[in-house]
């Protein structure tokens, strides 16, 4: 049962991360939840039902000691982990005359190290359980666009995945790309563009949807646009 099952989100504190975490408590699975800040985190856990369902753990996904932490903290407290989702990251301007170099480091750490930290951290325990990786792709990982780092960054996370799957063929756990269009989250600081952009609950159900799969189903990868998205 899902109420015995424990699910590792880092990126929690809001957006999609923040929706799926409300989706699988409510399916019955108890929540680990990371985020470099726990200020927001420590409220979803109350709403979520306490730290009988849920714990917040202060992440830095570029910080492999921290990220091992947080694999501990999941063991210690729970006992297992069966789904993880690596969902932290951010993006940049587009133009390679724009942004900090700074700005430009740390979102590649954050989006393709901290992803690779992730795995590394619980891929004994996701394979031990016959369980589920989900990577926070996105569209801009499927055709690259123009004069963006952000979209190299999602590119590797893609290759990551299919990466990941295979490694991990044969052994019952499960791999699935998560590939958003626009989608309105904090991730854009004015709102997202365009009109009726993707809700990050949108998101959400497509994790779900994919963790919910009979044991020999594995959605490898879901793309989602809104209806009015052209590209």
């Amino acid at each position: 049962m899902a109420s015995d099952k424990v699910f590792l989100i880092t990126g929690a504190s809001s957006g999609i991360g923040a929706e799926t975490a409300r989706l699988a408590a409510a399916a019955g699975y108890r929540l680990v939840l990371g985020a470099r800040s726990t200020d927001k985190l420590e409220a979803l856990v109350e709403e979520l039902g306490g730290t009988d369902r849920a714990i917040a753990v202060g992440v830095d996904v570029t910080e492999w000691d921290q990220v091992q932490a947080f694999a501990a903290a999941a063991r210690d407290t729970f006992g297992r982990i069966d789904v993880v989702f690596a969902n932290a990251g951010f993006g940049a301007a587009r133009g390679f005359r724009n942004e900090t170099p700074e700005h430009w480091k740390s979102m590649v750490l954050t989006n393709v190290y901290g992803c690779a930290l992730t795995i590394r951290a619980t891929i004994d325990d996701v394979e031990a359980n016959r369980g589920h990786f989900l990577l926070t792709s996105s569209i801009a990982g499927r055709r690259a666009l123009q004069g963006s780092l952000y979209s190299s960054t999602k590119w590797a996370v893609t290759g990551m995945g299919e990466s990941l799957r295979q490694e991990l063929n044969g052994t019952g756990a499960r791999v699935t790309l998560i590939e958003p269009g626009m989608v309105d989250t904090p991730f854009f600081d004015n709102g997202a563009p365009g009109q009726d952009p993707l809700q990050a609950v949108d998101i959400a159900n497509a994790v779900m949807y994919a963790v919910t799969q009979p044991p020999h189903v594995d959605v490898n990868e879901i793309l989602v646009r809104p209806t009015a998205q052209e590209g």
